[in-house]
């Protein structure tokens, strides 16, 4: 049987000008980051909105950097819109301003690059991996990928575009299944919720969004899921309105202990 689920290494970004100076808070928590104060400190001049574009996915553990962000650094105000990754990726692409986007998979983040979008090379900070999320208790003993194949039950998957979809197609064809689902949802919470609502038996999701819904699902981990991990790489935008900003919370992003609140929610470290 299945053992069920029950529960960024980032290239430094140095700050411009504009964030040097005394950090604005110096309790020496963390080590020096790029503005020469604690990983993540802002300089004093450097303050107002941070507007970062996230995968669905991250929304738990980004939701915990962002409290930890705003209270080294009380000056900046963090904003973050969560959703599929390519749909993120147009709305930059069309112009929607933000300072910092982190993607789900490369092939997502890649729009971005190729249109001249980022400021600099994207970095992976963390990996993901692929459960089965079911029910709680598991009512249906689904405990292979193969089981998605049966007529009996009804699956969610994630749109083929977005990240989660290109990873469950990569999965299943490495398992040499072909799984007919109900839904295509174009986002993995989205998929999530189909399960936690009852209205599927079974679905495709990353395994820290069945950890976070733990209460609600279990997550049956499957082999194949190894043939399909996903990177997740981030970068700071070419325009971004606060490019300070954004520079800091990459590096906080990458900091020791942002990265284990990251890998506490069942991310890989890359």
């Amino acid at each position: 049987m299945r053992r069920v689920l029950t529960g960024l290494a980032i290239t430094a970004v140095l700050a411009t000008a504009a964030c040097g100076g005394t950090p604005a808070n110096s309790d020496g928590a963390n080590s020096d980051g790029p503005t020469g104060g604690p990983t993540g400190s802002v300089g004093p001049e450097t303050t107002g909105q941070l507007t970062v574009l996230a995968a669905a996915s991250l929304t738990e553990s980004f939701n915990q950097i962002k409290t930890d962000f705003e209270a080294r650094n009380p000056s900046v105000s963090v904003t973050i819109s969560y959703g599929g990754s390519s749909g993120l990726a147009q709305q930059i692409v069309s112009g929607a301003p933000a300072d910092v986007f982190a993607a789900a998979s490369p092939s997502t983040m890649k729009t971005v690059v190729d249109a001249g979008d980022a400021a600099g090379e994207p970095s992976v900070f963390v990996k993901n991996q692929l459960v089965i999320a079911v029910p709680k208790g598991n009512p249906k003993g689904i405990a292979a990928l193969t089981d998605l194949t049966r007529p009996d039950l009804k699956v969610a998957l994630c749109a083929e575009q977005v990240p989660c979809g290109s990873a469950a197609k990569k999965a299943t064809e490495a398992a040499g299944v072909a799984i007919k689902p109900v839904t295509l949802e174009q986002d993995v919470k989205a998929a999530l919720s189909k399960v936690k609502l009852g209205e599927v038996d079974a679905a495709l999701v990353y395994r820290t969004d069945a950890t976070a819904a733990a209460k609600d699902v279990d997550g049956v981990e499957f082999p194949e899921s190894a043939k399909a991990i996903n990177d997740y790489p981030i970068v700071a935008l070419k325009n971004a309105p606060n490019p300070a900003a954004a520079a800091a919370f990459l590096d906080f992003v990458r900091s020791e202990p942002e990265l284990r609140v990251l890998t506490d929610a069942g991310f890989q470290k890359p």
